[in-house]
Formats: structure tokens, C-alpha cells, sequence
């Protein structure tokens, strides 16, 4: 079981170089984000390796990843329904 994912680790995986290339100066959880395709495939990455989360890329990430917020609540999501027995 891993640590739950969240609005900080989110921020955390967000200052990656190779994701997002000009982050707001004022990041609120609600702030809009847009992620291309290869973008959302490394985010996925970065949850994998540093919270151990495999996560497959798929339509509902993209529908899901427009904010902070959003990308935590779904990661949760999908992390709560891993780790149900």
C-alpha cells in the first residue's frame, strides 16, 4: 500500500521540467491546467516511481487532469480502488 496522494505531492510531481512547461505563478488547487498526451504519459511515470501507483493512460485522465485538485481527487480514486481488497 502506498501513501495516499496529495495536493502537495501532486504540486511536487508538477515541478518536473518535462511536464508542465510554465507553471502559474500562483498555482491554486483550482488552477487550469493542460497537459498534451506525452505530458500526462510522464505524469503517470512520476506517479509510478515516486509513489509506486501504476496508473494506464487513458481518456478518463485526460478528462480528469485539468487542475491540481482534479489530478488528486482522481489519483485517489484510482489508488483507493487498487488498494481495496
Amino acid at each position: 500500500m502506498t501513501a495516499e496522494l496529495t495536493t502537495s505531492a501532486v504540486r511536487d510531481l508538477l515541478q518536473d521540467e518535462k511536464l508542465v512547461a510554465h507553471l502559474p505563478a500562483e498555482l491554486t488547487d483550482d488552477t487550469e491546467l493542460t497537459f498534451d498526451s506525452l505530458s500526462l504519459v510522464w505524469l503517470l511515470h512520476l506517479v509510478e516511481q515516486r509513489h509506486g501507483l501504476v496508473v494506464p493512460p487513458s481518456d478518463e485522465a485526460f478528462a480528469e487532469c485539468t487542475s491540481v485538485r482534479g489530478i488528486t481527487e482522481w489519483l485517489q480514486g484510482v489508488q483507493a480502488g487498487r488498494d481495496e481488497p
